[in-house]
């Protein structure tokens, strides 16, 4: 029996519709031994010009589409919410969530551009992971606010990981990364602009700008290779989740993430 995925994404633009194609691809190339079950999607048709595209792609593929806005839903609640606290639409989107794919049974479900926090009940109901890009330890937020970490830090490595999603944002435990250098003679002149210029004038922002852009490049060549061998890797047997939402490899002992370093760098050229 084939490996079940289901893919979440909010389909907000053309990042969505790539990764949904590489993982496809990978599947009907027969790189991937896995299908994907269901691909449920937060936005309904006519919401978004660029969603429709991708509902579209979904079709095509000939994948079981399920689409509930979470923008129409949310509009049915009220706005006050306590400081701390997840709002009750979103608790309630979730269970609704819940019921409509609940005639699947994916082994893992993948966020693709899924633009909305998980609560606890929908995590816990599926074994869920998500990307981060960054190294495991390294900073949180978006990319821009990671990249922008590791530059104040005056980092050297950084990297990008998948993780396994709970209800804290960007910090499950890490299900797979790779790791690369932002030194050596690709990144030093960039750093090195940034260095000889004071800080708040033009020229630093200008140099931290061109030294942020390049890192990006390097990252994200890195996120798409990395989601779909974490798939692969799943799909084989050499990670699994337990049923207490612990990482382990093919034979049963506890991971702190499965190193992809070497796989990744072997499939990418930048």
């Amino acid at each position: 029996m084939a490996y079940k995925l289901g893919w979440f994404s909010t389909a907000r633009g053309g990042g969505s519709r790539a990764l949904l194609k590489a993982a496809n691809d990978c599947i009907k190339s027969g790189d991937i031994k896995a299908e994907i079950d269901f691909v449920f999607c937060s936005r309904d048709p006519g919401e978004s010009e660029e969603t429709d595209i991708f509902l579209d792609q979904v079709k095509s593929y000939g994948i079981p589409l399920v689409c509930f806005s979470y923008q129409k839903f949310k509009a049915k609640f009220g706005s006050r919410v306590k400081a701390g606290t997840i709002p009750p639409w979103r608790l309630e989107y979730d269970r609704e969530i819940m019921k409509r794919v609940e005639g699947f049974h994916p082994d893992l479900c993948v966020l693709a551009g899924y633009m909305l926090v998980v609560g606890p009940e929908l995590c816990t109901r599926y074994n869920m992971i998500n990307l981060h890009p960054a190294a495991p330890g390294g900073p949180k937020g978006t990319w821009q606010e990671v990249i922008w970490q590791l530059i104040d830090a005056k980092a050297w490595t950084t990297g990008a990981m998948m993780h396994l999603v709970t209800p804290e944002l960007d910090r499950g435990p890490v299900v797979a990364y790779c790791t690369f250098s932002i030194r050596g003679k690709v990144f030093d002149s960039f750093w090195r602009n940034v260095e000889q210029y004071p800080e708040g004038t033009p020229e630093s922002q200008t140099a931290r700008n061109a030294l942020f852009d390049i890192i990006r490049k390097h990252g994200l060549a890195r996120e798409f290779p990395l989601i779909t061998a974490t798939i692969k890797a799943f799909s084989e047997g050499k990670i699994k989740i337990t049923a207490d939402k612990n990482v382990v490899d093919a034979r049963g002992k506890t991971i702190a993430g499965y190193d992809l370093t070497k796989e990744i760098d072997a499939r990418i050229s930048v």
